[in-house]
């Protein structure tokens, strides 16, 4: 080892410092234990849209509303982690201690997951208190993580400081590009208890808060753990509140105006508390706008997520799962954010544009808004390939002619089938039945080879179904059968068999699958498979046992498989495409999430490093959360839109576009109008303000006692 570099530098105030540089050694444990608790976090949220989908079996809506609200709860509690921190506990022991809460939380999510533990009411029960414990951990210790990490630089190393942000940032996209991409793998790939491994994609986050704990407690003696500084952000309400007061007790005229709302709050608080809070309030105001980008943002994991399952996602080498796709957003901060400090932002500089941080932010919201109108137009190229949208007295009909010749099909007073329908002819697409009421009796005639049959059928408003046309005796007959009415979820496979056999049969698709279908044209229900080939299935019936061929099951296809004969060790079928596969490809999701990750490179960690360099020192942690709960105002404005105003997604995506873009306006024109103060001039400030209204002051404190 070169001795005259040592791995550490012991410098003023003996405080352990990264060799050649002026990083403390304690910021290594701070953002290893960051690493963790991301990758923690974000793989337990991957996939949870999709476990209250397919776990729970609740529908889009509220499992993008119950995603959102865990999400806000996320953003809200870190303002309990902010009062523990700044008037309690200290940044130190609030981490420890929530991180045992988080950890808790984790275990009994994960231990909610396993399916043969008790009924449904158990899992959602276990899963909600595991993600409550989750966020009341996580949230506690948002503000005080990234905070900590700022306190342990010395005042006069701000360009370090400054820089260490983009590594806490750069840390905290990692974790998540690794979880996102691993914990998925665990939910889809990995079987357990029959079924997806929820178990495991949420016990390996678990481990990680775990590991995050222990690396925390681990740096303990390397710290710099500043003492907190009183109930402060109390402090702050009740200077808030009072001035507010004073100041609706004080109308005359006669009393002298004063420069600023909250200096009718100085009969009782010091120079310093006001101008602390008139520095937090000015952020604050400018923070108002900020949840519309949030509000966009984190529907990755939830609408974005959705869409995905909609969609192909066969890469060729390798088949991604719908939520895997969120793992983009992590890999493209880590490209972004050394392309933009070392080369978008310099080259600004150097064409002399003044970027400043509101200007940064403004563009990231553009960037955001782009990105969902891009997602509108996928969302409408995915459209295509869905079932029509049944509404009342309307049903949805198509003809399969399983006979030897062409069939021509007439419905009581309806226009439906010009032609004859060809002997195992692909269907054409539904066509639109028009009924009378809720149901209807209709006549249906069939003719075959000059040969006329007529046939009654009930048929159901808001339903999609086939006529099957066969022989059987030597006659024509014909059985209506219902069909599926919209895609089957999460990108999978639906399949049913019809047994042209005069003997039933058993069907093995995979060897956990068996079916039974019975002789004589009888369909069966559908089977829900993952997206595969399928050429080792297993068909047995009194002959013996034949080699079933299925193919291709495609994303997101419907199928029916007609069973026509047995022969020479093989079952020959015919495979009809009820509903079309998801022929949009995945990769279209590649525009919009590069948009907005180039949009969070440029507003969020601009608005990180934003809020701390706008903050008094001990209101570091409190401004921080009021940051943090522009992102829970912003998910609990989605979870209003998924539960209050149901529209098309692609309606959905454009008024966010639209929304953001407004917000946008009114956050440059507030931007524009403040200025950025230094919180260490703070200070010598007041002490130089002229105090010629003390006179004023005591005229005041008359005037309130007459009151």
């Amino acid at each position: 080892m070169d001795e005259s570099c040592p791995l550490l530098e012991v410098q003023a105030g003996h405080r352990q410092k990264l060799c050649g540089s002026n990083y403390p050694l304690s910021i290594a444990f701070i953002v290893v234990n960051e690493f963790c608790e991301r990758f923690s976090y974000y793989g337990m949220r991957a996939v949870l849209t999709l476990y209250f989908l397919s776990f729970f079996h609740w529908d889009e809506n509220l499992s993008t509303a119950v995603y959102h609200a865990f999400s806000a709860l996320c953003y809200f509690t870190p303002v309990i982690g902010a009062i523990m921190a700044d008037s309690w506990l200290g940044k130190y022991k609030t981490i420890i201690y929530l991180s045992i809460v988080y950890v808790v939380g984790h275990l009994i999510k994960s231990v909610g997951a396993i399916p043969s533990l008790g009924n449904q009411v158990v899992h959602v029960i276990l899963s909600m208190v595991g993600l409550f414990l989750i966020a009341l951990g996580t949230g506690g210790i948002k503000p005080c993580v990234s905070a900590f990490g700022g306190d342990q630089f010395e005042e006069e190393h701000t360009s370090e400081r400054s820089k260490f942000f983009s590594i806490f940032y750069l840390s905290i996209n990692a974790g998540s590009l690794i979880s996102t991409f691993v914990t998925p793998v665990l939910r889809g790939d990995v079987k357990c208890f029959g079924e997806d491994c929820y178990a495991l994609a949420f016990g390996v986050p678990a481990a990680l808060m775990v590991l995050a704990l222990v690396v925390f407690i681990a740096g303990s003696g390397l710290y710099r753990k500043t003492p907190p500084q009183g109930n402060v952000l109390l402090e702050v309400c009740k200077c808030i509140g009072f001035a507010i007061k004073n100041r609706l007790k004080n109308r005359s005229r006669q009393i002298p105006k004063r420069e600023h709302w909250l200096d009718w709050a100085s009969e009782k608080y010091s120079k310093q508390l006001i101008g602390e809070v008139k520095m937090v309030t000015r952020v604050l105001f400018l923070f108002i706008p900020l949840p519309m980008f949030w509000a966009l943002f984190d529907q990755q994991g939830s609408r974005w997520t959705l869409q995905a399952t909609k969609m192909n996602a066969d890469f060729g080498i390798y088949v991604l799962q719908p939520d895997q796709m969120q793992f983009l957003n992590p890999l493209l901060i880590l490209v972004f954010i050394p392309i933009f400090d070392l080369g978008l932002y310099p080259l600004i500089n150097m064409c002399k544009f003044n970027f400043t941080p509101i200007r940064k932010m403004a563009t990231g919201m553009i960037l955001a808004g782009m990105a969902f109108g891009l997602a509108a137009v996928v969302e409408l190229k995915i459209n295509e390939t869905d079932m029509p949208q049944l509404v009342p007295e309307e049903s949805l009909i198509r003809v399969l002619n399983l006979a030897k010749n062409p069939v021509q099909v007439t419905i009581q007073d309806r226009d439906l089938f010009q032609q004859p329908v060809e002997a195992f002819q692909n269907p054409a697409e539904y066509s639109k039945l028009i009924l009378n009421g809720e149901q209807q009796s209709l006549h249906f005639t069939l003719q075959h080879q000059g040969l006329s049959l007529a046939f009654n059928y009930t048929v159901k408003e808001k339903s999609v179904y086939s006529l099957i046309v066969f022989e059987a005796e030597g006659s024509l007959s014909s059985r209506l059968i219902t069909d599926l009415e919209a895609k089957p979820e999460n990108g999978l496979a639906a399949v049913r068999f019809i047994n042209g056999l005069s003997q039933d049969v058993n069907l093995s698709i995979d060897s956990k699958r068996f079916i039974a279908v019975q002789k004589n044209y009888s369909a069966s229900e559908y089977s829900l498979l993952e997206r595969d080939k399928y050429n080792n299935g297993k068909c047995i019936t009194e002959m013996g046992e034949f080699t079933l061929e299925l193919g291709l099951l495609d994303f997101g296809a419907s199928y029916t498989i007609v069973i026509t004969n047995v022969s020479g060790g093989d079952v020959k079928t015919w495979k009809s495409e009820d509903i079309k596969a998801n022929n949009v490809h995945m990769a279209w999701q590649l525009p919009q999430y590069l948009l907005i990750s180039a949009g969070e490179v440029m507003f969020s960690i601009t608005g990180l490093a934003f809020s701390y360099s706008q903050s008094p020192a001990s209101m570091k942690s409190v401004l921080q959360a009021g940051w943090l709960l522009t992102v829970a105002v912003g998910n609990t404005l989605v979870l209003v839109v998924a539960q209050a105003a149901p529209m098309a997604q692609w309606a959905e995506f454009v008024l966010f576009t639209v929304l953001l873009f407004a917000v946008c306006i009114i956050f440059s024109v507030m931007g524009y109008f403040y200025v950025s103060v230094d919180p260490e001039d703070l200070e010598e400030k007041e002490e130089k303000r002229e105090t010629s209204s003390r006179g004023n002051m005591i005229s005041l404190v008359t005037q309130k006692t007459k009151l």
